[in-house]
């Protein structure tokens, strides 16, 4: 069983930047494949980005290309979600997931998840 905490949420101006970081523990978490998903109120949780257990390969959403980069740090079993040139539309409450396979696109359904961490992006 793998264990996700979620930090780093809160309130910032748009062009600004966040990073948020999800402490995983319990399971070989080091191996998993790890990302993060975003939802707002009234839609589906959607993925943002994934990256596999070594970080050869990464999977970014369309909508944060070029923003937002997805970083692990396997001796310290963390994964981090550097967001940069912050928007309006990206407020949503993010959440930290895991899975054993790495899926590359949207389709991804991880096993485990965190609780989630609110970002809050002002115009």
């Amino acid at each position: 069983q793998v264990q996700l905490v979620e930090s780093g949420g809160g309130l910032v101006q748009a062009g600004g930047s966040l990073r948020l970081s999800c402490a995983a523990s319990g399971g070989t978490s080091s191996s998993y494949a790890m990302g993060w998903f975003r939802q707002v109120p009234g839609k589906e949780r959607a993925l943002v980005t994934e990256i596999t257990w070594s970080g050869s390969r990464r999977y970014y959403a369309n909508s944060v290309k070029g923003r937002f980069t997805i970083s692990r740090d396997n001796a310290k079993n963390t994964v981090y979600l550097q967001m940069n040139s912050l928007k309006p539309e990206d407020t949503a409450v993010y959440y930290c997931a895991a899975d054993e396979r790495y899926r590359g696109d949207s389709s991804w359904d991880p096993d485990y998840w965190g609780q989630g961490t609110q970002v809050t992006v002002s115009s």
